[in-house]
């Protein structure tokens, strides 16, 4: 299949095909014209890509589970570490999905004097200090910009 044809049943741009094949994701031949040629497995391939990062793996990571050959060498541990990752985001979504609901219907005439909404802004405040996020404009610098 030439480059417009895997473009066509794929939806994938053709600026996504070269560039997947320079890091080495996926193998094209060239024909006289430079114009590059996929062989039918390059589908299943870019199936796997697109399964590997909707699962929240890097294209290095990916590269590194396939192989020349085509079948894919599965790195089970990465894949459970992922997994408990995914799982952990989905806890602190639900987390935030029931606190936004719980400030959305709260019958407390203020939400400065709701106990749940206080404990729930003390909890996101001291998560996001944990992880360095919080800073101020220009905190760390000199007078000339650069940094202390």
């Amino acid at each position: 299949m030439d480059i417009s044809e895997v473009v066509r049943r794929t939806g994938v741009p053709a600026s996504t095909l070269r560039f997947y094949e320079k890091k080495g994701l996926i193998s094209a031949t060239r024909s006289t014209g430079e114009r590059r040629h996929f062989a039918p497995d390059v589908l299943d391939q870019l199936g796997l890509i697109a399964l590997g990062q909707a699962g929240g793996l890097s294209l290095d990571e990916i590269g590194a589970m396939l192989s020349p050959a085509g079948a894919p060498q599965v790195d089970r541990n990465l894949l459970m570490a992922k997994a408990d990752e995914i799982d952990a985001t989905i806890k602190r979504l639900r987390a935030m999905s029931e606190g936004l609901r719980h400030a959305a219907e709260c019958p407390a005439p203020s939400h400065a004097q709701c106990p749940t909404f206080l404990r729930l802004v003390k909890v996101a405040a001291a998560a996001r200090l944990k992880q360095g996020r919080v800073t101020t404009p220009g905190a760390g610098k000199k007078a000339d910009g650069t940094r202390r």
